[in-house]
Order: structure tokens, then C-alpha cells, then sequence
């Protein structure tokens, strides 16, 4: 089963807005870490283009590198550092954001300064005025801003067909192996007139894929007491319902589709699932669960119990019988008891999770977790994960197997040979770079072709492995 993938590298060659022209200052752009990194660093290419900047992926011609890190695990935090290394190697003028830039090192002093002193400068996560002030410092703006020199939608590092709508930032939550709240800080929810508006501005872009993001998407709105917003001269509430029934209405004439991810099982979830069953956001929950274990629960201080949510899972799929739910899991956690972990393979087995990951426990600096008793060997930590997996891939496995026969609309990602020769490309069930794949045979019908960002309605031939093959039809 594919994991979470923790570090996704993209540089701005990925943008979807060509470079403009002429002798305009260039700046490099690296992007390390999760989607919600990724909207914080299409916000600052936004910027920097509406300014005139133009981008690059080439340090050697660049005026300087912008290097938005991941701090979150260790080898999260080592291939940040690395990255920074390297530019400043080939281009010897970086600026770093992001989480690492939010972390303390040892001493109080900021880690990535203390590594590489170097840098020009260094500022935490959702910082865009603060990276263009440093940019501006050490490469002058070279003109007033026009923001008709981009889209509504801004730049964007993923591929034109889908792409990732932050609701909301930082986290209520205190869970005692993640240091998020502190780089991230509290709940702050976006209004919700503006979220609808980006929304549309991407659908009307050619978006077919929404996929919403934050720390904590059940939570969207606590820290506003749920104010009513406008959108479109109506008013609307600042909570998730509300905020997927209209997202449902944008996406619809579009035939696209909405996805849900970072979703606490909170009972108000349970409102969602008729919108799911109706087909107006896709049945798809990202849940991250990451135990069953009462008692491992409690000493990770996450807001659930394994009973509660067993429960919760039955009466979603009572709801919606299509749903799939992905999640993420922690083995080896401090204290953790065979028993407990038992009750975790227990749990992925009646759950029937149909997308799971799993982490061996790995102690972040700052985590309350380092200090409670109890902290297992690493080999034991390796050895639970990977118990965990082999059962998640039993599951799962078998989930697909159900699906040989059925038909899927897929939306296709890649199609060469001008889409005669098949493709790749994703269902409902599958998020991209995280689930699954469906592997598109070449169309039986010869006027049929796969077009990227497209759907294509096609029947599952078989499944190997995490993947499902099918024939467009």
C-alpha cells in the first residue's frame, strides 16, 4: 500500500503560467513537503509573477533560490537542509520559508541558520509578505505589480486538471507527537466567500479536481463561531456543510469533482455523507485515525476513541455504501503494549480501511511525546509498522479484488501516443501521489483517444497489487 508521501520536491518549471519575457529578475523555486506547503508556495510564485519576477528551475541562472521546507520528521527535516545545500553550492543566495524555517534548534536558535548561515534569510510557514520582503531586499522588484499578469487562479505547481484549495490554517489540537500548532500556530479559518471564490476562479480555469486541504477540515469555522460569510451576495456559514454544499454546486456544471482530506471523525461529519451518497462531493474521506487503542490514544491526546470510531465508520458506509476512507497510522508510539498494538491490526481489520499508511513512531524535536516513558527500540518500532502494513495491504488488496467487473469514470493523468495506447489515470477512490493508480488499456474503439484531464468512463479488468487496470469503453 503507498504511503503518505512526506516530501514532494517541485520547482517552479512546474508552474502552469509561462515565464515572461524579457531581462526581468529570476528566481529559483524549490517546494519540499505536504499540500498545504505546496498552496504556501503558489501563493509566493503568484506573487512574485504579478511583480514581474520571472521564474526558473535552474539555480546556475538565477538571482537568487526561494526554498520552502518541510519540518515535520527527521527525513523531512534532512532533505530540507539538503536542499538548502545544494542552492547555496550552485547559487550561493537562498531564501528559505516553511516549517523548518518555524523550528527551534538547540540553543533556542533557528536550526536551518544554525546549518547553513549562510542563507540570506528565513521565515516560518504562510509567510508570503515576509519572503517577498526578503526577496525585494536583495532583488529589487522590477516593476509595479499587475496582477493581469497572471490568472484568477494564480500559479500553480500542480497539473492543470486538479489542484489543492486550503480552507483553513494551524490547528486547535495538542496531539503530543506533532509539532504543527507550533510552526503553524492556532485555527484560522479562511472566509468563506473568499474559499468559494477561488474555488470557481479553478473550475472555471479547467480544474477537474478540488481537493481541500488544512490541519483540520472538520474544524473549519470553530474559530469564528461559524460566522456567516457571503458569497455571491447570499449569505453562507462558515462551516464544512455549508461549505461543501456549495462547493457541490460550483463543481457540478463543471462535472468535476470534490475531494475531502484531513478529516477528524467529528460527528457533525456524519452531515456530509448525503452529499456524498448524492454525488456531489466525491465518497472519499481522509481520516487520519493514526490509532485504536484507547489508551494510546489518550497518551497522543487525540480527540477519539477506537469504539467511537468503528461506530462512525458503519454509519457512514450505512449512509454511503461507496465511500472509501483513507488514513494514517502510528506504530511503535511510546508506551505502546503488544496488546494495544494487537488492537490496532484489530481495528484495520474490522475498520476495513481501504487506503492505509502507517509511520514508525519518530520522535520530533519540541513533541510532548519524547518525554513520556516508555520509548520502544527502533527495530521494534520498524517491525510494528511493518506487521501493520501487511495487514493493511490484506485489506485493501481485497477491497480492489471487488472491484474486477465494475464500472469507473477515471480521470486520466497521463495519456502518451496522443492517448491512443492507453494511460494512467485515477478514480474516486484514488488521491493523487498517495492511493492508487487505474492502469488505462489502449481503447478497444479506434476513434477512441485519452486526453490528460479528462474523464473516461472505463471497466476494471483486474487489479494488481494497489492498482486496478481497466479498459476505456
Amino acid at each position: 500500500m503507498p504511503e503518505n508521501r512526506a516530501m514532494t520536491a517541485t520547482v517552479a518549471e512546474s508552474a502552469t503560467v509561462p515565464a515572461a519575457t524579457g531581462k526581468a529578475p529570476t528566481v529559483a523555486f524549490v517546494s519540499l513537503g505536504c499540500p498545504k506547503a505546496l498552496t504556501d508556495s503558489e501563493l509566493i510564485l503568484t506573487q512574485l509573477r504579478a511583480e514581474g519576477y520571472e521564474t526558473s528551475n535552474d539555480y546556475d541562472g538565477a538571482d537568487l533560490v526561494v526554498v520552502n521546507t518541510c519540518g515535520f520528521i527527521d527525513d523531512a527535516v534532512k532533505e530540507s537542509l539538503d536542499t538548502i545545500g545544494e542552492a547555496l553550492a550552485q547559487n550561493g543566495r537562498v531564501i528559505v520559508t516553511g516549517c523548518l524555517g518555524a523550528k527551534a534548534g538547540e540553543g533556542g536558535g533557528k536550526l536551518v541558520q544554525q546549518v547553513h548561515p549562510k542563507v540570506l534569510a528565513v521565515t516560518g510557514p504562510h509567510a508570503t509578505q515576509a519572503v517577498m520582503d526578503a526577496v525585494h531586499r536583495h532583488v529589487p522588484r522590477p516593476h509595479d505589480p499587475f496582477m493581469d499578469l497572471v490568472p484568477a487562479t494564480g500559479v500553480k505547481l500542480t497539473p492543470r486538471h486538479y489542484a489543492y484549495l486550503k480552507i483553513s490554517e494551524g490547528c486547535n489540537h495538542r496531539c503530543t507527537f506533532c509539532i504543527i500548532p507550533s510552526l503553524r500556530g492556532d485555527l484560522v479559518s479562511r472566509p468563506v466567500g473568499e474559499v468559494l471564490g477561488d474555488a470557481r476562479a479553478l473550475f472555471e480555469s479547467g480544474v477537474k479536481e478540488l481537493l481541500v486541504i488544512s490541519q483540520d477540515t472538520s474544524a473549519y469555522g470553530v474559530d469564528v463561531k461559524y460566522r456567516t460569510g457571503f458569497f455571491d451576495g447570499q449569505p453562507v456559514k462558515t462551516r464544512l456543510l455549508d461549505l461543501c454544499t456549495r462547493l457541490g454546486d460550483l463543481a457540478a456544471p463543471f462535472g468535476a469533482w470534490v475531494r475531502l482530506h484531513y478529516v477528524y471523525p467529528y460527528p457533525h461529519v456524519d452531515d456530509i455523507l448525503p452529499l456524498m451518497a448524492a454525488g456531489r462531493v466525491l465518497p472519499y474521506l481522509d481520516v487520519p485515525f493514526q490509532h485504536a487503542h484507547p489508551e494510546v490514544l489518550k497518551r497522543m491526546k487525540r480527540p477519539a476513541s477506537g469504539e467511537r470510531n468503528l461506530e462512525r465508520l458503519a454509519r457512514w458506509r450505512e449512509i454511503c455504501p461507496e465511500l472509501v476512507v483513507r488514513s494514517t497510522f502510528i506504530a511503535g508510539f511510546p508506551g505502546e503494549t503488544e496488546a494495544e498494538f494487537e488492537t490496532l491490526l484489530d481495528f484495520m481489520r474490522e475498520a476495513r480501511i481501504d487506503r492505509a499508511g502507517c509511520f514508525a513512531y519518530s520522535p520530533v524535536q519540541g513533541a510532548a511525546a519524547n518525554e513520556l516513558p516508555g520509548m520502544l527500540p527502533q527495530e521494534v518500532r520498524e517491525e510494528r509498522r511493518a506487521r501493520f502494513m501487511a495487514v493493511a495491504e490484506q485489506v485493501s488488496v481485497a477491497k480492489l479484488q471487488r472491484r474486477v467487473g465494475a464500472l469507473m469514470q477515471v480521470l486520466v493523468d497521463h495519456a502518451p501516443a496522443l492517448g491512443r495506447k492507453g494511460g494512467v489515470g485515477r478514480s474516486y477512490a484514488d488521491a493523487p501521489e498517495i492511493d492508487g493508480q487505474v492502469r488505462l488499456l489502449p481503447p478497444e474503439k479506434a476513434s477512441k483517444t485519452l486526453k490528460v484531464g479528462e474523464f473516461t468512463r472505463a471497466r476494471v479488468v483486474a487489479a494488481e497489487g494497489h492498482d486496478l487496470v481497466a479498459m476505456p469503453i
